[in-house]
């Protein structure tokens, strides 16, 4: 089989070309053309920030990728869906705000900004997977599903459950509901924390399996002889009372997000861009950004996300560690760590590349790759 090929662009600029360019010509010589986007709704993947966390994607860089794919006849849209925690991003209104404030609207980013599981991540589409062993029916947010052709633009760097986040995740977790945000990250059914529960009967409401009763003083409970895990509750919930009841292990969770990340793709053209840029320990979704890992590396493309994720990998690793404050340099001083699995040494209980070989079983990708300088 032909090594999957992916484009790289170092960092460095001239009067007469800056960033904007160079990732303009990266997408163009990756093949972005060839995806059929005349008059194609698409879907670009991208993370918003949590406000607070200043590592994302600067909104300029999808400016100029809307640009790309307007100027080829597409109708491009910015996306992303609600978070499973409460924060800034756990609802349509305020995930909004948050992009906003973080440059992300229709003036700067030159085209529509749209939350892809509706204002509570409780729009969605269910793709059916007969053949996955973890998720047979994920749940995808509405306008991602909908939309005709797929672009993620992917901020590379750790994560402290899947290892590292990259196009595999910014897709597989990024696109799924509240409620499938739930499937990914847990082990078992919802759970209720009476304590916050205000007994507002919303879970009860909406529950389609009857699952969910107020018992005497007023406290959620679930039924767990009816429930079937779909989270419905924790998406509705503005009280932190329905809750992930056990968290899933890294492995487990980088499988389903290979699954989830399949359902995205199902039956439609996409294309990935990684920033191996402010390379943070964790992720994009706390409320700030720990001091870079490694140096700025460059930016990277491919019609393969799995061996995109692995090219990138494979460059933070061969990376020497910057030796300013920041969680490795602590407790390696004296070491550069060329060649480590940073990501490993941060978070030693994550496993991405159990992620990476289940995606490529699933015919998502391959790890096999070859780097080809734009």
């Amino acid at each position: 089989m032909e090594k999957s090929k992916v484009y790289f662009t170092d960092l460095r600029t001239s009067p007469t070309s800056n960033l904007l360019d160079k990732m303009e010509r990266l997408v163009k010589k990756a093949g972005i053309a060839r995806l059929p986007l005349k008059d194609s709704f698409v879907a670009v993947k991208i993370h918003f920030g949590e406000p607070g966390n200043l590592a994302y994607i600067r909104p300029n860089y999808a400016a100029r990728m809307a640009d790309v794919l307007r100027g080829l006849g597409a109708k491009p849209f910015l996306t992303d869906c609600n978070t499973l925690y409460s924060g800034r991003r756990s609802n349509a209104v305020d995930h909004l705000q948050s992009a906003m404030e973080n440059g992300f609207n229709p003036i700067s980013a030159r085209c529509q900004v749209i939350i892809g599981d509706g204002l509570k991540g409780t729009d969605y589409r269910e793709i059916p997977l007969p053949e996955a062993q973890y998720c047979p029916a994920p749940k995808i947010g509405t306008a991602i599903a909908d939309a005709d052709i797929i672009i993620s633009m992917n901020h590379f760097k750790g994560h402290e459950q899947a290892g590292f986040g990259g196009a595999l995740k910014n897709l597989g977790m990024g696109c799924a509901s509240v409620g499938g945000k739930l499937e990914l990250h847990a082990s078992s059914q919802p759970k209720i924390q009476k304590d916050n529960c205000i007994g507002c009967n919303i879970c009860v409401k909406h529950c389609a399996h009857r699952a969910i009763h107020l018992t005497t003083d007023r406290k959620a409970e679930i039924d767990y002889t009816r429930c079937v895990g779909c989270g419905q509750c924790v998406a509705l919930c503005q009280h932190d009372a329905a809750v992930v009841a056990d968290w899933d292990t890294s492995e487990r969770l980088n499988y389903k997000i290979a699954e989830y990340t399949q359902a995205v793709l199902k039956d439609k053209p996409h294309f990935h861009i990684s920033f191996v840029m402010n390379v943070s320990p964790e992720c994009d979704c706390w409320n700030h950004n720990d001091a870079a890992i490694v140096p700025d590396l460059g930016i990277l493309a491919s019609e393969d996300p799995v061996a995109l994720d692995k090219a990138c990998a494979d460059l933070v690793m061969q990376a020497p560690l910057l030796h300013t404050d920041n969680v490795l340099s602590h407790q390696h001083h004296d070491e550069d760590l060329c060649g480590c699995d940073k990501f490993h040494l941060i978070h030693p209980d994550t496993d991405w590349l159990a992620g990476l070989r289940h995606a490529q079983k699933l015919g998502i990708g391959q790890m096999e790759y070859e780097l080809v300088k734009a």
